[in-house]
């Protein structure tokens, strides 16, 4: 999270060109980019706590009179259309939405008759399994299954009471989706960025 505060916190020394008058500690910013309109909140959760916890304090503190706000864990990258998750999620009348992404294996598979290998798949989609893709929206009555406390994780008892309730939608996506966890993941990704090749980048973002 340092490394996301820090990049909002120095926005425009990254993204333009600055004059720093060291005398009195004042910045005049050059050739301001006004196409990003976006109004970010750093909120401080907690270094111990879970995503749970962190939502509800988060929302506690930020959500003013919004009826529905969006969470993410922010390692995922998709090119899921979430404008449409988030149309879906207003249409059903039900309190929450996740992503629901259907990944490939990171093994190839084998298809066999008895002892004889008929079909070598390598790395097929996981057709029957859906998995949480990371990206949710949830109305404001959520609140009531979070707690503030540090031990509250959202994939735990708040999603599974949501679910059990009927009261947990998914807006499923068959394209492409990432996670970065590993090393590996990194690599690959980068790869993608670096190649002009990212699913997930918008033109005006290469």
């Amino acid at each position: 999270s340092e490394i996301i505060r820090d990049y909002f916190l120095n926005f425009y020394a990254r993204n333009s060109d600055v004059t720093i008058e060291l005398k009195t500690n004042s910045v005049d910013v050059h050739s301001v980019d006004h196409s990003c309109d976006w109004r970010v909140t750093l909120a401080y959760t907690g270094e111990l706590t879970m995503t749970g916890g962190r939502i509800a304090r988060a929302i506690a503190r930020y959500l003013g009179d919004a009826d529905h706000y969006a969470v993410t864990y922010g390692d995922g990258l998709t090119d899921a259309d979430l404008g449409g998750e988030l149309d879906y999620h207003l249409s059903h009348g039900k309190i929450g939405t996740v992503l629901g992404i259907n990944p490939p294996s990171r093994f190839g598979e084998f298809r066999m008759k008895g002892s004889e290998l008929v079909e070598f798949v390598e790395k097929p989609d996981l057709h029957s399994a859906w998995i949480n893709g990371g990206y949710f929206f949830f109305h404001r009555s959520f609140d009531r299954y979070l707690s503030s406390a540090e031990d509250c994780v959202l994939e735990r008892e708040p999603l599974s009471k949501l679910a059990r309730e009927g009261q947990l939608a998914v807006f499923q996506h068959r394209r492409f989706w990432a996670c970065m966890d590993t090393q590996r993941d990194h690599e690959y990704l980068t790869n993608l960025w670096e190649s002009g090749n990212a699913p997930w980048a918008r033109t005006s973002d290469r």
